[in-house]
Order: structure tokens, then C-alpha cells, then sequence
């Protein structure tokens, strides 16, 4: 079954055509990263301007780059939340009028469940159950993937997502955007010890996140640095926020797999795209006994692929939609949170 997938819940405009939701035979982006880079973020109605602009000949292209037609596509898989209500709005409506148009499904697919399926991309040995670690822009959870459709959330970030904390903290130290890449080559650099940064504990469930205080603690040294004429070395402020972002994320990701009895942890999303989060998860596995699966860093950041492969295992599972479906700024997953340590 061959499905065209499409996404444009923030700053990239992607179609894909994957079949039978493990084998890629296009896979089409268009970023707008340049244009917002002068903002210094995304600018959300620039960004659903560009998609309107980009996204006829993005599907078009990737329906070139497969050898195909559009008849010859079985569904349409689309993003449909969370994300930027408007550039969401594109790619939904887009979706709705193909689908509409040729007689095919459409297929509604939420953002974070697609960046689970990345790895499936790629691994064709991973299947669930296991424990997903998904980790992006505007989300960051540990997930129980009981079923390719079925996700049970162990938890989830209570404010502010890595990889904002990512962001924010690399725009304050003076990097352009997208912020994430630009603190990774520092930390390569710099030396993670030579600052020591807080670690938020959580009350209630241990493996929810927070990383706004993080945010705040490094935003306002490097304010309060400025303020006082001084200068910091920031290739050792960005090792020292790698770090503490990576042993967080590890440490939660870890215990949670130890406690719920899994074996297997799969990463996803665009903060698996660091070095640190992936040597520091890698290492933790390793010594734990645990396997661990994550997306080759061109599958890590926002694609159509991994709609397209989630959309093929919501198919299966009789999750379509109709000319009404529309666009959510926020969803949760299927499966709320769970106090932790409570029965499955």
C-alpha cells in the first residue's frame, strides 16, 4: 500500500510516498529555516504564507521522485495537530481537496505519533510494544508504544520542550537560528564541567519533564554577564545545557524502562538529531542491558516520511477521516498520561 504523506505543522513544507509504512520512494522538504534565520524564530504567518507557496510543488515532486501518479497512490496522509494552527491549515486543506478529488482515504496522523513511526523507516525489526522517547520543538514525552496506534504517555515535559530550551538558550548565547545545530557544534568544543547548572526535580510523576527553569537560569546569567561587562566562554555554557539536556532526558528514559519492564527504547524527534542526547542515551542503554533505536538524522527533524508510515498503521487500524476533519493547535496523544508506577 503506497501512501502520500504530508506535513506543515511549523517551517517545512514535505511530502513523501512511502509504502507498506517501512519502505521510502520519495521524500520531499522544503524549508523556510534561511527566511525565519533574520527573525531569529519562526514567524507563524510567514511560515503559512511559504506553505500555500510550496506546497503544490512539493507534492508534485514527490510524486515525480517515486515514478508515480496520483492515481496510482492508495491514501493521502496528513498532520492534522499539533502544531502552527495556520501552516497546519495548509497541509490539511491540501490534503482534504487530493483526497476529496481522487476518491482516496484521508488519513489524519498527530505530529508526535508520526516522529515515533521514523524509526520504523529504517529499522524494519522494531515493532511494538516499547518505550518511545520523543524528543522535538514543542514536545518532549516517554511513551508506551503498546500498538503502532495505541500510545501510552509515562511523561511528558510541564512546560517548556528540549528542544525550545535548546533554542532559547542558543539564541541568548548569540546563535543564529535554528539554534539546536549551532549548540551542538559549541558543546563539541567547549568543556561541560566548567559550569554547573540546575536540575529541576519533579513533584508528583518522576518522569515528567521541565526545562523552563534551565531556560531561565542560563538566559539570565548570560544577561546578568552582560550587564557586568564581563564575557563567558560559550562553547562551555552550550557543553554544559547539552549535558544536563542529555542526562535528563537519559536518566528519566532509562528509569521508566527499568520500572515498566522494557527492553527496548526508541528515540525520535528533532532534539534526536544531537550528538549528546544520542552518545549519552547510547551509553546508558548499553550499560543497561537495553536496545536502542534511533532515526538517522535525516528522518529526525519534521518530514512526510514519517506521516506517510504512520498513516499507512492508522489505515490499518480503521483511523480515517472526511471533508471535516480540520486542524488542531494542540492534541495529546491517543492514551492520557498515567500516574506513574500505576497498573497498565
Amino acid at each position: 500500500m503506497r501512501i502520500l504523506g504530508i506535513e506543515s505543522s511549523c517551517d517545512e513544507t514535505a511530502a513523501a510516498i512511502v509504502e507498506d509504512g517501512r519502505r521510502i520512494l520519495s521524500n520531499v522538504i522544503a524549508s523556510q529555516a534561511d527566511e525565519h534565520k533574520q527573525y531569529g524564530g519562526v514567524v507563524p504567518e510567514l511560515a503559512s504564507r511559504r506553505h500555500c507557496e510550496n506546497i503544490l510543488p512539493v507534492v508534485k515532486k514527490a510524486l515525480a521522485d517515486a515514478g508515480m501518479t496520483l492515481d496510482e497512490v492508495d491514501a493521502v496522509a496528513v498532520t492534522y495537530a499539533p502544531g502552527l494552527i495556520g501552516a497546519l491549515l495548509v497541509g490539511v486543506s491540501f490534503a482534504k481537496g487530493l483526497a476529496m478529488m481522487s476518491g482516496k482515504p484521508l488519513i489524519p496522523v498527530h505530529h508526535t505519533e508520526g516522529h515515533a513511526a521514523a524509526n520504523y523507516l529504517v529499522h524494519p525489526e522494531l515493532k511494538p510494544p516499547y518505550l518511545g522517547l520523543i524528543v522535538s520543538g514543542g514536545h518532549t514525552r516517554i511513551a508506551e508504544v503498546l500498538d503502532y496506534t495505541e500510545f501510552r504517555t509515562v511523561g511528558k515535559t510541564r512546560d517548556d520542550a528540549a528542544g525550545e530550551c535548546f533554542d532559547k538558550c542558543a539564541r541568548a548565547m548569540g546563535f543564529p537560528y535554528p539554534g539546536g545545530v549551532h549548540v551542538d557544534q559549541a558543546a563539541q568544543r567547549g568543556n561541560a564541567s566548567a559550569f554547573k547548572l540546575p536540575r529541576i526535580k519533579m513533584d508528583g510523576n518522576p518522569y515528567d519533564f521541565s526545562f523552563s527553569g534551565l531556560k531561565t537560569y542560563i538566559v539570565n546569567l548570560l544577561h546578568n554577564t552582560a550587564q557586568k561587562g564581563e564575557t563567558l566562554n560559550t562553547d562551555d555554557l552550550a557543553a554544559a545545557l547539552q549535558h544536563e539536556i542529555a542526562c535528563t532526558l537519559t536518566d528519566k528514559a532509562v528509569a521508566a524502562a527499568k520500572e515498566l519492564g522494557y527492553k527496548v527504547i526508541a528515540l525520535s524527534g528533532g532534539v534526536s538529531a544531537n550528538s549528546g542526547v544520542r552518545s549519552t542515551l547510547a551509553a546508558a542503554c548499553e550499560q543497561n542491558g537495553i536496545t536502542l533505536y534511533q532515526p538517522p538524522i535525516a528522518l529526525c527533524g519534521d518530514n512526510a516520511a514519517m506521516i506517510a508510515s504512520q498513516g499507512y498503521y492508522n489505515y490499518l487500524a480503521g483511523i480515517t477521516a472526511d471533508e471535516s476533519l480540520n486542524a488542531l493547535a494542540s492534541k495529546e496523544l491517543r492514551g492520557e498520561s498515567r500516574k506513574a508506577g500505576s497498573p497498565a
